[in-house]
């Protein structure tokens, strides 16, 4: 599983590295803007993300931008939301607006920090990423 990590805060960063190691190569982006040109590379080099963690609250671009970006960067190459890479947003926000507003613009799943890695695991066994 290839996952990219969108976080501008370094210890929560360093804890979805540490809960995810073992099951693949993570890379990292500090802002949304970052992520977008992380995931277009990618794309461009047919070896998309399988997982993206997505903060909202990020500086240059938010997650909610930075989400909309990728899913119209797969649109573009005619992938399906439903097949691109699965988003998670993984965020301090737990109010509906926050929330709605990322599964109206195709996030797979939402989860709020503090960040439980049992939590985060059984959202990717949802996903069918891990078993």
């Amino acid at each position: 599983m290839k996952t990219l990590i969108t976080e501008d805060d370094f210890t929560s960063r360093l804890l979805l590295q540490e809960f995810l190691r073992s099951y693949g190569p993570s890379h990292i982006a500090v802002t949304g803007k970052e992520a977008v040109e992380a995931v277009r590379v990618a794309l461009d080099a047919a070896h998309p993300y399988d997982l993206i963690c997505m903060d909202i609250m990020m500086p240059e671009m938010d997650g909610h931008a930075a989400l909309k970006e990728i899913r119209a960067l797969e649109e573009a190459r005619g992938i399906d939301s439903t097949a691109g890479a699965k988003i998670v947003m993984t965020t301090a926000l737990d109010d509906m607006k926050s929330v709605s507003e990322a599964y109206f613009n195709l996030c797979d799943s939402y989860i709020t920090k503090p960040i439980q890695k049992a939590k985060l695991l059984e959202e990717l066994r949802k996903m069918a990423l891990i078993q």
